[in-house]
């Protein structure tokens, strides 16, 4: 059975090989080793702008909206907040794009962490843009801190993982009000969203946390059954 292609978004960043400092396009390796462990031949996509987000999509089996840098507050008409890290607006530009393209394609996605926020804010949603000040406390932005998520059985979040998850993933950002189309199918124990899902589209999961960090791979395994 032939791979479906997967299309993973990337940074760009300074990176350093031998003596050597250039700008490169970087993805933890990570998202590469999980789509391929799932059946998928895993493709790197450059954010160089929004011109060819239709020819990727038309050519892919799958997207990934990896995680990285927090979603900048103008793509929602947000305030900016001081003590978020300054967003990347060209990789806010592409991906919105890309997600955008995928939706209206019913190519399958996958969004992660940031990416979550990516595909809510494509479809309208906004953010909070900084979580520890509506709780109160840094619980969910804790670098160790890991919490259960309880998970609707009926989504195909839940089909995939159950009804509860262990997850350790450290954010300052979070879901404020979903996007057109979008549910909420899981959830901290403080009804923070931590998946979504998108309503009849072929699979539109996004997750708050980092899938591909574990041993668990059922996650990418329905995406990438989906993205055949």
């Amino acid at each position: 059975m032939s791979r479906p292609l997967i299309g993973i978004t990337a940074y760009f960043e300074a990176a350093r090989w031998g003596d050597w400092v250039r700008e490169a396009v970087l993805s933890p390796p990570s998202y590469a080793k999980a789509v391929s462990r799932a059946g998928g031949a895993p493709v790197v996509l450059p954010p160089l702008g929004t011109h060819a987000v239709d020819d990727y999509v038309r050519g892919l089996g799958g997207v990934v909206l990896a995680g990285g840098v927090e979603v900048g507050a103008d793509t929602y008409n947000g305030e900016p907040d001081e003590r978020v890290a300054e967003p990347q607006a060209h990789r806010d530009r592409f991906e919105l794009a890309l997600a955008r393209a995928a939706i209206r394609a019913d190519v399958p996605i996958l969004a992660i962490a940031r990416g979550m926020h990516v595909l809510n804010v494509a479809q309208g949603g906004t953010l909070i843009p900084w979580l520890p000040e509506v709780l109160g406390d840094d619980r969910h932005a804790e670098p160790g801190g890991g919490h259960t998520i309880q998970v609707s059985v009926s989504s195909k979040l839940g089909k995939a993982v159950g009804d509860k998850v262990e997850v350790t993933a450290p954010h300052h950002q979070s879901v404020r009000r979903l996007g057109s189309g979008l549910l909420a199918v899981a959830w901290a124990d403080d009804q923070i969203v931590e998946g979504i899902e998108l309503q009849g589209h072929r699979f539109g999961v996004g997750v708050q946390w980092h899938p591909e960090r574990g041993d668990d791979n059922r996650l990418f395994d329905a995406f990438v059954e989906a993205a055949r």
